[in-house]
């Protein structure tokens, strides 16, 4: 099962995607993938896991190398051997971070052939995490054409909620077909949440969860603590545990 969670830049994807992999990590039960695909990267240290290579890197690498490679070796299973080393294993799940956008140049390609590495890689897992970049280039590109779940997170500005509608309207228009598509309400409070529940309605998304504002959160963010460590009890991670039993196979 794969699971996209996207939204406006700034809305807490991030916070959502990391709190929903240490969900069904802590059951014990699934492989689990996580993908960042965020060029602005957060999700390693949400997770508390340090990246030493992105695939982006390993791209950029790999193109510029592209003619001098040994015979006998193809560009295609180099860079899938290289994407597999840069995979990270913990305990509870595996990360791959897939770093800064393009450079100069056409990447199609070589972007079309990483999707596919990707694609195979993931199933391999149970379930799979991807926190996608802000906004709807990652749709435009389509390189969430395979999700089965995507949750669309909004925080309680208009704004947000404009961008999750902007979210579902671009998938129908590019045909981008998901199983579901719920929305996520992060950072609510008492006097947002009846409103924002009434602007999902009238832009017809299903909230799935509603994320409490948080002081923990916000706490070790400007700590800059992993968010995967928050306390079990916390109002933020219960809600988004929450979230993955609604989902959970």
């Amino acid at each position: 099962m794969i699971i996209a969670v996207s939204g406006k830049g700034g809305t807490g994807k991030t916070v959502v995607a990391s709190l929903l992999v240490r969900s069904l990590a802590e059951r014990d039960t699934y492989d689990i993938l996580a993908i960042d695909s965020d060029p602005d990267s957060n999700l390693p240290e949400a997770l508390g896991v340090e990246v030493e290579r992105t695939i982006g890197e390993i791209r950029e690498e790999l193109l510029e190398k592209r003619d001098s490679l040994p015979p006998g070796v193809s560009w295609r299973s180099r860079l899938e051997y290289e994407a597999m080393r840069a995979l990270v294993e913990t305990e509870g799940f595996d990360l791959l971070s897939m770093g800064r956008p393009e450079g100069p140049g056409c990447y199609c390609a070589a972007n079309h052939v990483l999707r596919e590495i990707i694609d195979t890689l993931a199933k391999n897992y149970d379930y799979v995490i991807i926190d996608t970049e802000a906004g709807l280039e990652h749709l435009s590109r389509r390189t969430t054409q395979n999700v089965d779940t995507m949750l669309v997170v909004t925080d309680t500005s208009k704004r947000g909620i404009t961008t999750a509608a902007r979210i579902r309207e671009l998938a129908e228009e590019l045909q981008v077909k998901f199983r579901d598509i719920y929305l996520v309400i992060n950072r609510a409070t008492e006097d947002t949440e009846q409103k924002l529940q009434e602007y999902a309605r009238e832009i017809g998304l299903e909230v799935i969860g509603i994320v409490p504002e948080d002081e923990n959160v916000r706490r070790y963010d400007y700590e800059g603590r992993p968010l995967i460590e928050l306390p079990a009890d916390t109002p933020a991670f219960s809600a988004v545990r929450e979230i993955a039993e609604k989902i959970a196979r």
